[in-house]
């Protein structure tokens, strides 16, 4: 910046951290968390600490004329390398002005956030200060007064310790959110994993595409129904919920089918003790061909060339027999669970059958490099498509709020 710039503490009221659920001051900065602390004492290991200090979804919030401004933090970047120094072309962010993405810029330097996915342990080196540096100059200059509506998406798999905000203009507290809240939890696909940038992952393409306030409980690896996840989700205030199950629980070779239904219900149960009326929705696994009829457990396959991982998976098509669960066993058992509880009288209860937002057809279009993960095209295809389902789901809810009135 040439000129002396506005410095705005990241704990200022001017600066709203929104889709984070508390800022904890650490001697790096403040760093945002997902979940509530009250959870940090039952998240059982580093993998999901990692994931709940990974900020998929957070965005800063406010309102300003600058056409310059400066994101101070300090970045750890993941890596499942032990030798990463963490000096490789980092995540963007993104500056988002009134609701268009106008810049992206990444983090220079960062501090190695090495997780072995195995012993599901992280080890972390230390993390330069940096400044991620948004320039908007060459839109031309502004018109006498034009404070805009300015959003910084945060990387969805770096942790970022927030410093400063820097802008050559004042920074101003942001209008309220009037869109209705979604809250959201699903697996890495959900996280963002293979998109593109964090306003390119499937949920915030959704959020943006149906006029949605998003909330991202995404964690890779780590959708595997945990009871203190359905407590998060109890107790956030959300005018639509949906849960995107299944591809953690086959991965991770978590649980057998005598385990697994019983398991959904009392996640269900509890969410809906504080929200027995709102639209939710049950998602179940988009296509993932090597384990549609074949059970986990998956790995990234050690014969992959390096940099380019390709998953695996270790399961027998014939120990689904045995109460394994391949993909297809899943889809059966949400579609049974919710049929049941929506007979019962939970009429807001849905299901939606993941294959609807990516299936063979998108396979044959755009497969997945890894053979996990959709690639950044098919992230914005999700995305759209569940904007629809969206749409759907909250339209219904206010003509029974009509028809009722």
């Amino acid at each position: 910046m040439t000129t002396s710039p506005v410095v705005v503490g990241l704990a200022d009221p001017r600066v709203e951290v929104r889709g984070a659920a508390w800022l904890e001051a650490t001697a790096d900065g403040l760093l945002p968390h997902r979940l509530p602390a009250w959870t940090r004492d039952q998240q059982p290991d580093d993998f999901m600490r990692m994931c709940d200090e990974q900020p998929a979804g957070v965005r800063l919030r406010f309102r300003t004329a600058a056409r310059r401004l400066a994101l101070v933090v300090r970045v750890h970047r993941g890596t499942l390398s032990p030798d990463s120094d963490a000096t490789v072309p980092g995540e963007p962010f993104d500056l988002v002005v009134d609701g268009q993405v106008a810049a992206r810029a990444a983090a220079g330097a960062a501090g190695p956030l090495v997780l072995d996915p195995l012993l599901r342990t992280t080890r972390t080196g230390a993390a330069p200060v940096t400044r991620v540096a948004f320039d908007l100059a060459a839109d031309g200059p502004p018109s006498a007064g034009a404070v805009r509506d300015v959003e910084v998406w945060l990387p969805y798999r770096e942790r970022v310790h927030l410093l400063a905000l820097e802008a050559e203009a004042p920074v101003e507290a942001p209008a309220p959110v009037a869109a209705p809240r979604w809250v959201h939890h699903g697996s890495s696909i959900s996280h963002g994993a293979s998109a593109a940038s964090p306003t390119g992952t499937w949920p915030v393409v959704a959020a943006a595409t149906a006029g949605l306030d998003l909330v991202n409980l995404g964690f890779s690896g780590n959708a595997v129904l945990d009871p203190f996840v359905a407590r998060t989700i109890r107790d956030a205030p959300a005018g639509l919920i949906s849960l995107k199950l299944g591809i953690n629980v086959v991965n991770g070779d978590t649980m057998r089918r005598r385990a697994f239904a019983p398991a959904v219900d009392g996640f269900l149960d509890t969410v809906r003790e504080g929200h027995p009326t709102t639209p939710l929705l049950v998602v179940s696994p988009i296509l993932c061909p090597m384990v549609e009829d074949v059970p986990g457990p998956t790995r990234i396959d050690p014969a992959a060339p390096p940099g380019a991982p390709v998953f695996e998976t270790l399961g027998r098509t014939e120990e689904v027999a045995e109460g394994k669960l391949s993909l297809g066993a899943i889809r059966e058992v949400l579609a049974s669970v919710v049929e049941r509880r929506r007979a019962a009288g939970d009429t807001a209860l849905a299901y939606l059958d993941g294959r609807e937002l990516y299936g063979w057809d998108d396979w044959a279009e755009l497969p997945m490099a890894d053979l996990l993960h959709p690639d950044p095209p098919a992230h914005r295809r999700m995305g759209e498509r569940f904007a629809d389902v969206a749409r759907g789901l909250l339209a219904g809810r206010r003509a029974g709020v009509t028809a009722s009135a």
